[in-house]
């Protein structure tokens, strides 16, 4: 048996230990920290080398371990230890002592994309950030740290992505970046995790290495084209001679003298493909997928799909994650791959080919409104850990939205499309009213009867509807309704929809409503000039959720919500007779983002989703208690504080000198002055100043009190 050794530094490194130790193959890892260790799983065949080691060292262990061959599967950028490693088998040939050295080639990046900057070294990098404004996300690694820390005009603006180790996290302390700018994180990460932590915090750069499809470089990359976010990257150096993982799996084998792949290729082989089927009907299927369904060995998704294909694959009624990974788990263990006889023929079956595929199902487009995309994360995931051994891709389907618009002869791409399958979507009369073409994905017939009756709620009863029922299917009907006529449909189906509004109404960009708008009766409420920058002063953004603090008449949370229908909005008042004027408020101007919260705050705050903005019209003399508790539920929290009574400006005034809870405070003092008629003369009637502060929390504790 040849004795192997592995420099690891990568997920091909572990991966290609994971495949030995399942085939039953002795071999040494190394690994250069106590972290890299910790990722390892333990396992009788497996010895792990944890610490760093120069060239003398490196020529000492192989001498003394007698390895017969060496394979490198460290970073492409980590150039030093790759270097290192060459150089003592140089040096141990010179004095006889020949071992084949062989480099793990990572899956790399084919073509380089449009609208991406690209260097060369990271000296050049930094020399193109000193001339940016903005955040900048760093997920380069802690190891080349200090060469963006060089400069000041990049290191304040720094978040450093790293590995949560000792050893990373005290590079970041050597360069002084402490606290929020230390995001210390094990991947791999999703596009959706990418996406969350660039709108955290603000990022207007990414920097990444050109790192390959398992640096999670496309994740990266594509969540940055989400967010509008620039992207800087270090172009991959040439690797030179070398061979992927396929190719490294099959050296190993040669030089070993046993069909090491024999033994697992059949436990280990699989293609997943992830497919949509269109309407379901089988003459909507493009002509990839029918062929993929053709040649599949196991086909899987909701027992409705798998009845419309023609297949002489294994059917399972599995379409969710937690019931098809560990289906899949069962295929890798070989738990499901005993010989069966297909029933016409006396040849086996396809549960005995080597490369197994896998199609599943998913009704519609596989990229709109779809199931697929979690799936798909879930699996990516699996795959990448390497606890399923596969190929993944998705293909594309025909959606509902689409079908319907080609049946009525109407275009889509500048239509609102909407599901409300399953979920519940806000302000959906609102968004009707001001679209000539609504298109909506539904759930079935009491999604199509409760269309009808909030149409006729917000008066509009001259809108017309076009259902879709059972497109594709022998069944198929596209019908003409009015509002009214929805809420009498009572045949249960699929329903696609398309409702026209000819009288649609243009939304107002910007918000700004009078105050003789609301209903008022006796409660304050913030008047229209005060909450109109009051609101800007916020900086909402797309999907903020706010509190409205004393939210009296509810003005102020009703244009925050009327700003964006994705904006969730909690009305928190304590006042009976004022928490009734909210709901006829929100009633009136159809906002469903609005949740109105019967309490006294902070405790009202309890079990609430965690808010990005507060506002605080009226604190009943608990400010400071409020703003603890608002801390304390994000750190991050942007926050408006109106006051007029010289108490409340008072105690502002002290939690403004504690430094260490707030930053970058702004104060305003506003006072309006509206004319009034006074016989032929207009004069000007002064209100009430009222004191605008708004500021960001510290997002770390202060010394002493953590």
């Amino acid at each position: 048996m040849k004795k192997i050794l592995i420099f690891a530094g990568t997920t091909e490194g572990r991966k290609l230990s994971e495949y030995l130790a399942e085939a039953e193959i002795n071999h040494t890892i190394c690994v250069a920290t106590e972290y890299g260790e910790i990722l390892l799983r333990q396992h009788p065949f497996v010895k792990v080398h944890q610490g760093r080691m120069n060239q003398e060292q490196i020529e000492r262990f192989l001498s003394n371990g007698k390895f017969d061959v060496v394979v490198d599967a460290t970073h492409p950028f980590a150039k030093e230890i790759t270097y290192n490693i060459q150089a003592a088998l140089k040096e141990m040939g010179q004095i006889g002592i020949s071992i084949p050295y062989l480099r793990l080639k990572r899956d790399g990046i084919t073509e380089r994309e449009n609208g991406i900057t690209y260097f060369e070294t990271n000296e050049e990098c930094v020399k193109a950030l000193e001339d940016t404004e903005g955040n900048i996300l760093l997920a380069t690694g802690s190891k080349e740290l200090y060469k963006y820390c060089v400069s000041e005009r990049i290191k304040h603006r720094l978040y450093v992505r790293v590995l949560p180790s000792v050893e990373s996290l005290s590079l970041c302390i050597e360069q002084g970046i402490y606290g929020k700018q230390v995001i210390a994180m094990q991947g791999p990460f999703t596009t959706e995790m990418n996406e969350a932590i660039i709108r955290q915090y603000e990022i207007a750069y990414l920097v990444t290495k050109e790192s390959g499809v398992p640096g999670g470089y496309w994740e990266k990359i594509n969540a940055a084209k989400r967010t509008g976010t620039k992207i800087f990257v270090i172009g991959c150096p040439e690797e030179g001679k070398g061979y992927y993982f396929s190719e490294i799996c099959q050296k190993l084998e040669d030089m070993g003298g046993e069909k090491n792949r024999a033994k697992n290729q059949i436990k280990e082989n699989m293609e997943i493909i992830l497919a949509g089927i269109g309407m379901g009907h089988a003459n909507g299927l493009t002509k990839e997928v029918e062929r993929v369904i053709s040649e599949a060995d196991i086909l899987l998704g909701a027992e409705r799909m798998l009845k419309t294909v023609c297949s002489k694959a294994e059917r399972h009624p599995f379409y969710q994650a937690e019931q098809i990974i560990p289906y899949l788990y069962d295929i890798r263990s070989g738990n499901l791959f005993e010989e069966t006889l297909s029933e016409d023929t006396s040849m086996p079956c396809g549960n005995n080919k080597e490369n197994k595929k896998v199609v599943i199902l998913f009704s519609g487009d596989s990229g709109f409104y779809s199931g697929c995309q979690p799936l798909y994360e879930a699996l990516e995931k699996e795959i990448t850990e390497g606890h399923i051994k596969a190929s993944l891709r998705i293909l594309p389907g025909i959606s509902s939205v689409a079908y319907l618009a080609s049946c009525i002869g109407e275009s889509y791409h500048d239509a609102a499309v909407y599901s409300i399958h399953g979920k519940k979507l806000y302000n959906l009369a609102r968004r009707i009213k001001s679209s000539q073409k609504t298109f909506l994905i539904t759930s079935g017939v009491k999604d199509i009867n409760q269309l009808g009756e909030l149409l006729i709620d917000a008066g509009m009863q001259k809108c017309e509807i076009i259902t879709g029922f059972q497109l594709s299917y022998k069944e198929q009907r596209v019908e003409r309704h009015t509002p009214l006529e929805c809420m009498e449909l009572k045949e249960e189906g699929l329903y696609t929809c398309f409702v026209k509004n000819p009288y649609a109404i243009q939304r107002r960009v910007t918000h700004g409503i009078a105050d003789g708008q609301f209903i008022r009766d006796r409660v304050p409420m913030t008047k229209e000039e005060i909450r109109e920058v009051s609101i800007c002063k916020l900086r909402l953004k797309e999907k903020a959720v706010v509190y409205d603090i004393g939210s009296g008449t509810g003005s102020v949370a009703i244009e925050m919500a009327g700003i964006s229908d994705d904006i969730q909005v909690y009305a928190v008042e304590q006042n009976r007779e004022a928490v009734s004027l909210i709901e006829k408020n929100k009633k009136k101007f159809e906002l469903q983002n609005v949740t109105v919260v019967e309490s006294i705050a902070p405790e009202g705050l309890t079990g609430l989703p965690m808010a990005t903005h507060a506002f605080i019209g009226g604190s009943g003399g608990r400010l400071k208690e409020i703003l603890v508790s608002l801390r304390q539920i994000n750190p991050n929290m942007r926050v408006v504080v109106n006051a007029v009574s010289m108490e409340t400006i008072c105690e502002m005034r002290e939690i403004l000198s504690i430094d260490d809870m707030i930053r970058e405070e702004e104060v305003v003092q506003l006072q309006v002055s509206r004319a009034k008629k006074a016989g032929s003369y207009h004069l000007m009637q002064s209100e009430n100043p009222v004191w605008i502060c708004a500021f960001d929390f510290c997002d770390e504790e202060p010394e002493g009190k953590a």
